[in-house]
């Protein structure tokens, strides 16, 4: 279909005898007539040596450590929400480094939400469109209580996990409370650099993580690492609160273990964690594969702490760089 550029015809009705009859060059366009029908196609050049030539390389991915602190992602809300190109240029170093930062932002219920809706739709979960984080009584989840959080990536007892979180704050007035991230890419090729079997056995073995409160029972399996088919670390699950027993043999369960709290120890090596003190207007997006969030404890007297979430996909993030690429180039 020329409108949407998608193929109408359906696999399933080709002849499974079909082949090119006859085939010449029509000026800069190729003709082929195909057997046993002879019905005729037309390939033109341009979409031919546009087929031939290498694929597009994918967008630069920038590991990171603590040092990063130096140049951070950052970006003034209001810049970003009035200017196409500065959006477009935070956009492309937050889907280079995994995590970006804004300020000023209102401080507006809901807010976080309006800022996802920039470049992407908001996804809304169990904890519904936007989620307080901030201690509560009786609180469902760790998040909710002012105890520190070491490393993790969020909801891995979802399939598919969600690929973006922001997370805004609202008011910071108590002591302590520090943010902290960490490039579990990075983190991931220094093991492998230093104990490959780790990484394979991380990768090649799947577990179970589970959560459930009065309102979700939720469950799903998979590695702490995922590696794509070349064998670049693509994804990360790894929370300690809802990692369940693995269902592995012994001696192998044992290695497992070895390899788990081998990765868990380097994720806290100050080498590598980010610390970031929000202040209120203060904002921050991770890809929730790659980049490990956490905080440190905090007073639940003399003050407050509110931050207000929501997440969304980076499938979004990457459409609107693309479309902005189209309209504005590369900035």
């Amino acid at each position: 279909d020329a409108a949407s550029g998608q193929r109408l015809l359906e696999p399933a009705s080709i002849p499974h005898d079909i082949h090119p009859a006859e085939a010449h060059l029509d000026g800069d366009d190729l003709l082929v007539a195909w057997a046993p029908d002879r019905h005729l196609s037309t390939y033109p050049g341009d979409s031919l040596r546009s087929l031939a030539a290498p694929a597009a390389p994918a967008a630069p991915r920038r590991l990171w450590d603590a040092g990063i602190a130096r140049d951070l992602p950052l970006a003034d809300h209001g810049a970003i929400a009035a200017d196409e190109r500065q959006l477009r240029r935070w956009l492309a170093r937050v889907d280079s480094l995994g995590f970006g930062v804004l300020s000023s932002v209102p401080l507006s219920d809901g807010e976080v939400a309006r800022v996802a809706g920039l470049f992407a739709h908001v996804r809304t979960t169990s904890y519904g469109r936007v989620f307080d984080v901030r201690s509560v009584i009786a609180p469902a989840n760790l998040a909710y209580t002012p105890l520190a959080l070491g490393p993790h990536t969020d909801n891995p007892y979802r399939d598919p996990v969600p690929t973006l979180q922001l997370l805004h704050c609202l008011s910071s007035s108590a002591r302590g409370g520090e943010s902290t991230i960490v490039d579990g890419f990075n983190v991931v090729e220094e093991l492998r650099s230093e104990h490959p079997r780790d990484v394979a056995l991380l990768a090649g073995r799947a577990v179970t993580f589970a959560y459930r409160d009065a309102g979700a029972e939720l469950q799903a399996s998979a590695p702490v690492i995922e590696l794509d088919p070349h064998g670049a670390v693509c994804g990360l699950r790894f929370n300690a609160r809802s990692l369940q027993p693995p269902a592995l043999s012994s001696p192998e369960l044992g290695d497992w273990y070895e390899a788990y709290l081998r990765l868990a120890r380097m994720l806290v090596d100050e080498r590598f964690v980010l610390r970031l003190r929000l202040a209120p207007g203060d904002l921050f997006i991770v890809d929730n594969r790659r980049v490990l969030h956490g905080r440190a404890a905090y007073a639940a007297s003399g003050g407050k702490r509110h931050l207000q979430g929501c997440y969304a996909d980076i499938d979004g993030l990457r459409s609107s760089l693309a479309v902005l690429g189209r309209e504005h180039g590369d900035v």
